[in-house]
């Protein structure tokens, strides 16, 4: 479901509009600001707990909360579409998991941090499709859901906060038929590593939309995406508001403007797909084998 505030309905007296062009890095930076301004992030930076996971919207969130630079944000995923093809991080590469408690970085595991959890406790995870209904799933190529296998239990049980910064560039038409088209075991071939859609249930999902509303308070509409020579990815928004709201908006994205967009990793997984004649099994079997993955009945 989105994340709603007490000023999605309100209507602007004397309403003005922007047009703004944000390329993916330039939302990654936006909804990442949006994230750290959430009542319920700040509250919990305050007092309690609060998950980094892994991503590269993630890796701006993290720069947001800790102030902490990362240089090579690839790093800070496990997983993402490079070359064309879906890949992942080496494992030697990957960088850990951040856990705050209190607003500081703790060394505790998530699996223990988790365990602590209670309802105003914060789990911040990334997300690979969001539908026109606020529906959100992420791509896991682990036989266990991946990571979201991990936290689901924990913040469903305990109405804990699932707080999902996700970008509109990955708008599908439904997230329930999308997750039902998906399985790591599903395809026989791939470009790249087969995977499977998990859906994020209960999670919040954070977008442009809701970044500019919490930040500045204007309305936002994604008009229109894409784009060439660096621009590809991009969102294409409307803004509505007062104009001291309008002005404010125009502000931040000034201020995001440029952002750099996030480096291709000098090491991934799996060779091309194409090494592999596009079989999906096969290459799923080099992730299983550098992650230490196993499945009944398949053999590595």
């Amino acid at each position: 479901m989105f994340y709603k505030t007490r000023l999605s309905d309100i209507e602007p007296r004397q309403p003005i509009s922007a047009l703004v062009v944000l390329t993916s890095s330039e939302s990654k930076r936006l909804i990442a600001k949006g994230v750290a301004a959430l009542p319920e992030v700040r509250q919990a930076l305050q007092q309690g707990l609060v998950i980094i996971s892994r991503g590269t919207t993630n890796a701006f969130v993290a720069e947001e909360l800790t102030g902490d630079k990362i240089e090579h944000k690839s790093y800070f995923a496990a997983g993402f579409i490079v070359d064309g093809e879906l890949s992942s991080t080496t494992v030697d590469k990957l960088m850990p998991v951040i856990v705050l408690r209190d607003g500081k970085r703790v060394s505790i595991s998530p699996p223990d941090a988790l365990r602590e959890f209670g309802e105003k406790d914060v789990s911040i995870k990334g997300a690979s499709a969001i539908d026109a209904d606020g529906n959100i799933a992420v791509l896991a190529a682990g036989p266990d859901s991946g990571t979201i296998g991990g936290i689901l239990p924990t913040v469903l049980a305990r109405r804990s906060y699932l707080i999902a910064p996700v970008g509109m560039e990955k708008l599908v038409p439904s997230v329930p038929q999308a997750c039902q088209a998906t399985g790591i075991l599903h395809f026989k071939y791939s470009t790249g590593l087969p995977v499977a859609l998990v859906p994020m249930s209960n999670a919040l999902a954070v977008t442009e939309v809701q970044a500019f509303e919490v930040l500045t308070g204007v309305q936002a509409l994604a008009v229109a995406g894409g784009g060439i020579a660096g621009s590809e990815g991009a969102t294409v928004l409307s803004l509505t508001g007062e104009a001291n709201q309008i002005e404010k908006a125009m502000a931040l994205v000034k201020s995001i403007k440029g952002e750099p967009p996030v480096g291709r990793p000098s090491s991934r997984v799996n060779p091309a797909a194409s090494n592999f004649d596009y079989d999906a099994m096969e290459q799923w079997k080099l992730l299983a084998a550098d992650a230490g993955f196993r499945l009944p009945g398949v053999c590595i």
